[in-house]
């Protein structure tokens, strides 16, 4: 999450921001702390006063990814319209594609630093999954269409897309379609 321009970011935003720019740039496995706390421009002090260790801080690297995502879904998910949720959640990732987001990379280097780490992401992924079938009109088809999004994010983190940009968006936007149709159809069950 970053901060509107000319307001200050707090110094543990700006270490998860810095964390995730280096890990974009230098590679996943090539960032520490110290290269962490320039770009921040803390000291490597003030860096370890809020992240003690590169474990925390992959650690805070997998909560913020978890948490902008959340931010950006709750409005939509709160209110009470059927395939709310499923349906931010693609329109979540077709802005990302519009503007050109990276891959959450500092979630790949949490990762291979920390297999413990896939814990809570699986535990908020199963908690938002039950989220968007208890919304859908057909859960079937919602959680599919989550499945996709997952599948297009990882190939995209991992480098290996099948599918450009326009052909993902096609693809979410026909899921989009299909949802909007079911909308206004009695629910299935799973």
């Amino acid at each position: 999450m970053t901060a509107p321009p000319n307001t200050p970011q707090p110094t543990r935003q700006r270490i998860l921001d810095a964390a995730e720019t280096l890990a974009r740039s230098l590679g996943p496995a090539n960032i520490s702390l110290d290269a962490v706390a320039a770009a921040a421009g803390v000291s490597k002090g003030g860096l370890l006063y809020h992240f003690p260790s590169k474990a925390r801080l992959l650690e805070g690297l997998v909560a913020c990814h978890m948490e902008q995502l959340d931010a950006a879904l709750q409005q939509q998910a709160s209110s009470g319209r059927k395939n709310a949720v499923i349906q931010s959640y693609l329109q979540f990732f077709l802005d990302e594609q519009e503007r050109g987001t990276p891959p959450p990379s500092g979630l790949l280097v949490a990762l291979a630093e920390n297999p413990d780490m896939l814990r809570p992401l699986r535990e908020h992924s199963t908690v938002f999954l039950d989220r968007i079938q208890s919304n859908a009109t057909d859960p079937n088809l919602a959680t599919l269409a989550y499945l996709a999004v997952q599948g297009l994010r990882s190939a995209d983190l991992l480098g290996t897309q099948v599918l450009d940009r326009d052909a993902a968006r096609e693809l979410i936007t026909w899921a989009q379609t299909r949802l909007d149709d079911t909308a206004h159809k009695p629910p299935t069950t799973k």
